[in-house]
């Protein structure tokens, strides 16, 4: 059975968003407090948050950027702002999908199935391959990046994009896709959250971001892993 750590100041949306994901079989906890998620966080395993971006202490994306820090656990962020700036800026801090209220709660449990399962695919492949010399590896059994022998903290979908790329080096992918394996059939966001996940990904595993060594811009279209084992 599944954790998922729902974290919001209203009584109202946390209860109602618990019963639904309960009559769905799912378990769940509560925080009403930035600084009470991330004591859970780090106390309590959990498989998915739900995260409100106005909480009383201090704000969502801060609370993200702190469990990001600390764990990979999937985040689902909830948020009254509606723009697609907006839905960049959550992915850029480390959110994996992002939902404007009010919204329905069947679609919100479908929305925690859909992340769960982009999530768990990455565990499907039983290998562990190593690029140059071993400075980068990545190892889909343990769901583990390691980059100059420290490891990475990736998100999940930061982790899938990455394993996809490098199992197929030198192929291109369009964004459309890396969408549509990454994020889902059922992502209806930005096609430039590819864009920010790749970003991420440079900032974690390339020696100089400026200058790819292993994620290349293919121009006019997406992204190919170019790093030699």
């Amino acid at each position: 059975m599944k954790t998922i750590l729902i974290v919001d100041d209203e009584d109202k949306i946390r209860d109602v968003v618990a019963s639904y994901l309960q009559n769905n079989g799912f378990r769940t906890l509560e925080a009403d407090t930035g600084s009470a998620a991330l004591q859970t966080v780090r106390n309590t395993p959990v498989d998915l948050i739900v995260l409100d971006l106005m909480l009383p202490d201090f704000p969502g994306e801060e609370v993200c950027r702190t469990i990001r820090r600390i764990s990979s656990v999937p985040i689902l962020m909830l948020t009254a702002k509606v723009t697609g700036e907006n839905r960049i800026h959550g992915l850029s801090i480390g959110a994996d999908d992002y939902m404007i209220k009010p919204f329905d709660p069947r679609e919100l449990v479908a929305r925690v199935r859909a992340v769960l399962r982009r999530s768990d695919d990455v565990h499907l492949l039983a290998d562990r391959i190593s690029f140059h010399d071993g400075e980068l590896t990545i190892d889909s059994v343990r769901h583990e990046v390691i980059f100059r022998s420290q490891p990475v903290n990736l998100t999940p979908s930061e982790f899938k994009l990455l394993l996809l790329l490098a199992r197929h080096p030198q192929r291109p992918f369009s964004r459309e896709e890396l969408v549509e394996k990454v994020m889902g059939f059922d992502f209806d966001g930005d096609m430039r959250a590819i864009d920010q996940h790749i970003k991420n990904l440079r900032q974690k595993i390339e020696p100089d971001p400026r200058q790819p060594k292993y994620i290349a811009t293919v121009y006019g279209s997406g992204y190919r892993f170019i790093g030699g084992a």
